[in-house]
């Protein structure tokens, strides 16, 4: 699975960062066979976006839309989502990132990089 990470001021919201994310993706020549994401990445451009690269969507719906909800694989979402939320509870044990001391983007980045290297290393490979 491709790292790619990318970072953005605190007010601003999830989805503004998706195009760079796939783009990121993109370049890496790593482009996903299904994408996860919670209610905030559910709009029309997303989607369509993803559709057109022949990426499955199962992202959660937003009730706030105000349209007809897609459907999603509610199983695999709340996997993915635990998944994602446990990697949150790992990354809380490094307390440089949470607190973030760093004045640059680039090294809280790579500070991240590592972190994510060490979570692997203890809890990827042998469980």
């Amino acid at each position: 699975m491709p790292l790619s990470i990318t970072l953005g001021p605190g007010n601003e919201h999830d989805s503004k960062k998706f195009d760079e994310l796939i783009n990121d993706l993109k370049e890496l020549n790593k482009i996903p066979e299904e994408f996860y994401g919670d209610s905030s990445y559910d709009n029309e451009n997303i989607r369509n976006n993803l559709e057109s690269m022949n990426i499955k969507v199962n992202i959660q719906i937003n009730s706030r839309n105000g349209r007809r909800p897609k459907p999603y694989n509610i199983e695999i979402y709340k996997k993915m989502r635990s998944a994602i939320e446990k990697f949150f509870g790992w990354i809380k044990y490094f307390r440089r990132i949470i607190i973030r001391y760093e004045r640059l983007a680039i090294t809280y980045k790579a500070f991240i990089i590592i972190t994510c290297i060490i979570i692997h290393l203890r809890y990827g490979i042998w469980r």
